[in-house]
Parts: C-alpha cells; structure tokens; sequence
C-alpha cells in the first residue's frame, strides 16, 4: 500500500513535469494567434538591402487594417510552418538517414573503437579540443547549422568515452553557438548587420574575439563539468533512464572493453570515401556557399556510393534511409511546427509592429541601460525569427539609427544584435536547426533546457558585461 508521502512526492513529481514539446509548440502558436486581435497590425516597406536581400525602411512604419487569424488559418498553421521549414525538416531526414547507412556499413564503429581506445586516458580532453575548432569554424563561416553536421559524428564516441547523448550535442552546439554569436570574421552576422549599420566590414575585430574567448570558455568550463561529472557517476547523466540511451549505451560501450575491431578491404575504401565527400562537403560550403539543400543532396549519394563500396546491397542502404528517417521524425517535425509561431505573426501583420515596438522601448530606457535594453529586445525577437540573417534584416535597419539618437554607437548596437540573436538559437524552441540537432542526439527539448538554462545565463551576464564596457567606452571598432 501506498505511504500518503510517497503519494504526495508521486503527484509533485507529476505536477512539475514539463509538457511535451508539441504541447508547448502548439500553445505557443495559440497565443500569437490571440494576440492579432489585440496587436495592432503595421507594416515596414521592404526595399532592397546588401547583396540583392530584402530589408525594411526604417521610417516608413504605419499602422494597417488589422488582419487577425482565423479559424481556418490557424488550422493551417502548422501546415504551413512545415512547408516553410521544407528545408531544414528535408534536411534533417536527409542525414538522418545518410548516418544510419554509415552505421550499417560498420565504419562509423571502427572509428569509434579507434578514437576511443586512444583517448581512454584523456577522454576529457577531446572536448576542448572538439569545441575549439567548432567554434572557429563557425566565428569565421557563420553556419551554427553544422552542429547537426557534427552531432552524428561524434555521438557514438562520447558515448564509447562514457559520456553520454547530452555531452554529444553540448559539445556541437554550445560550440558553435560561441563562435556564430561573437562572429569575429562571421559574414552571417557581423559583416551583414555592419554593411547595413554603414560601418566598415568586420571592423571592431579585437572586442570581438575577446568575447568569443571568454563565451567559449564558459561553455567548455560548461561541458567539460557535466561531462566529468556523467564518466564518472552515469546515473548523473541527464538521459539515465531513458531507453534510447541504454540502448545507445549498450552499442557502443563495447569499444573499450572487447578486441580491437579489424576493418576489411571495402570498408577501409568506404571510409576514404567518406572522407572524399565530407571534404567536397567543406569545399561546396566554403567556395560555392552551399547551405541545407545542397548538402541534403550531396548525403543522399554519399549514402548510396559508401554504402555500396561497403558492400551493402540496395535493399540494406534503402532500409538504412528508412531506419534513419525514422529515428529523427520527431525532430524534424518539431523543427516545422516551430516555424508556425512565426507563420501566424506574420499573417496577423504583427510581425512589424513587435519590431516597432522594442525600438520604441529602447528609445525610452536611459542612456546607461540603452545597450542592455537593445540587447534583450533583440533576445526576445530572436524567439520568432531565429534566422541571423532575417533578424539582422528586420532590426537592424531601426536599431543602427536608433543608436544614434540614445547615445550608443552603431558598433554596439551590432554587438547587442549579435549576442541577443545567437545565444537564443540553442535555447528556444522555434529554433529549427536546434530542434532538429537535439532529434539527431536523442535529446528531449525538455532535458536540454534543463542542462543549458545555468549556461545561458552565464553567457547573459558576459555578454552584459561586454556590451557595458562598449557602452562605456563609446566603443567605435
């Protein structure tokens, strides 16, 4: 029989547990649903920007007729979201489905008892030196997007090191989250909201990797303590009862405790190809700016040419597709009902008076806190545009002259842009490519909040503190 404590520590436990992430997508899309018959609807003229985008005219904001959304077009909302998130969702299927051919061609396991067996000792390690050349690559390409890249790569091996699915995905996105947001030479961010703000292109460079240096290092310092922590004590882990992960455990824990694994002649040849087509992966993204459909293209024949060196039948790599679309279904369904939020504000025509109004507030706040306030306005907005890029287009047209008036400089208005964009990609869940990583890594929305939240607020009070030290100093580059 049941203790009335037991019970009452029971339901607690019930009444604290977050909804699913549907649940909560859905709600968020129910409220900028009631919230066009509140909002008065405006609308920017869009003129073009830098390099043929579309941007707003700043001065040209006016209220319109109101346009709320209706019954019919909030059924169609997630629909719509889908299809305008067509090609993160295209994509997240795409690798999915690449990465469990490689993992039925056995290399993905060779690679892994390699690795792990040279790092048994210094496993720890591996996470500095993994989460420094992410976030390189990121501060000087600007595609925070190769986290769902990097995820499958090196999620059976921190597992084989005795860390877990939570560490895979940390490592991956909290790294490239600190270069994306601090963009030292990232033209994304910094060099479109400079071009737009008329500041000379990536000028305010040494602030700029300062900030990258202490924003990565917190995250490491991060990583590397949960980490630690999950080696040591996996009832520590975050996922240690959930049943992905004990199977995910059981697989490839092996590799430090059985024979050494011995590749044959076609997989030794399927892993050059490998790595043939994720150098053509680099060259596509650094000489021709190839982005999410490029590369779903370029997987789809990797999967098929390594898996038949590997000597996999057309019947194994069809299946290997199917199993892998499966395991990230969920993803990449999350990653398009997210976008239903902003399919909602945008068809209620509230999207621009949002904007409107944070400029509004910012413009009120006292000259010490304007820089602050910029920041967590552009924080907030991130939530319905996380695209760095579409939020540089949207704000910084009415942020840059802004600054002029209230005493920032336009450099520091591009900082707070920046940090206030970046740091929210891995945190709120409209954040497509976000959703669709943690899909790749097994990790439930909810857990991840859980790890990332003290982490997040760590990197609001540096990015504070840099913002009011540019502030200070009318900090022009």
């Amino acid at each position: 029989m049941q203790t009335p404590t037991n019970s009452t520590t029971a339901s607690k436990k019930r009444s604290l547990r977050i909804p699913h992430i549907y649940v909560i997508l859905f709600i968020f899309i129910a409220l900028a649903s009631i919230a066009t018959y509140f909002v008065p609807a405006g609308q920017y003229e869009r003129v073009p920007g830098p390099n043929g985008r579309i941007t707003i005219d700043a001065e040209s904001f006016q209220f319109v007729d109101s346009t709320p959304v209706g019954i019919t077009d909030f059924m169609k909302a997630i629909p719509n979201g889908l299809m305008s998130a067509g090609e993160v969702v295209f994509f997240t299927f795409m690798i999915g489905g690449m990465f469990m051919v490689l993992r039925r061609t056995g290399i993905i396991e060779l690679a892994v008892d390699k690795l792990s067996r040279r790092f048994t000792h210094q496993r720890l390690l591996l996470i500095p030196v993994l989460m420094t050349v992410f976030a390189l690559v990121a501060t000087i390409i600007g595609t925070q997007e190769l986290a769902l890249v990097y995820v499958p790569v090196i999620l059976p091996l921190m597992i084989a090191l005795r860390f877990d699915s939570v560490t895979a995905a940390a490592v991956a996105l909290c790294a490239t989250t600190a270069g994306f947001t601090t963009g030292v030479l990232n033209p994304i961010n910094t060099g479109l909201a400079q071009q737009l703000s008329g500041l000379p292109l990536y000028s305010g460079f040494m602030l700029r990797a300062l900030a990258f240096v202490a924003i990565l290092a917190a995250g490491i310092f991060f990583v590397m303590r949960y980490a630690r922590r999950v080696s040591r004590n996996p009832e520590a882990s975050l996922l240690h009862d959930d049943p992905q992960e004990l199977e995910k455990r059981h697989h490839y824990l092996h590799a430090a405790d059985e024979g050494e694994l011995t590749a044959t002649t076609r997989q030794k040849l399927a892993s050059l190809a490998t790595f043939a087509f994720m150098a053509l992966l680099v060259y596509g993204v650094l000489a021709h700016g190839w982005f999410m459909m490029e590369m779903a293209g370029l997987f789809i024949i990797m999967g098929i040419v390594v898996g038949l060196i590997a000597g996999l039948g057309t019947e194994d790599i069809c299946e290997g597709f199917n199993q892998g679309f499966r395991d990230v279904l969920v993803g990449a369904m999350i990653a398009g009902i997210a976008r239903g939020v902003a399919v909602v504000l945008e068809d209620g025509q509230i999207m621009d008076t949002m904007v409107h109004g944070l400029g509004n507030l910012v413009g009120e706040l006292p000259t010490l806190l304007s820089a602050a306030g910029m920041y967590f306005s552009q924080l907030a907005f991130n939530f319905v545009v996380p695209s760095g890029s579409g939020q540089a287009l949207v704000t910084m047209p009415i942020m840059a002259p802004l600054s002029d008036l209230i005493g920032v400089t336009r450099q520091t208005a591009v900082l707070a842009y920046q940090l206030g964009d970046g740091i929210g990609n891995i945190l709120y869940p409209t954040s497509g490519y976000f959703m669709a990583t943690l899909a790749l890594a097994g990790v439930p929305w909810q857990r991840w909040v859980k790890f990332f939240f003290p982490l997040f607020c760590v990197w609001v009070l540096i990015s504070l503190a840099f913002l009011i030290v540019a502030q200070a100093t009318h900090w022009v580059g």
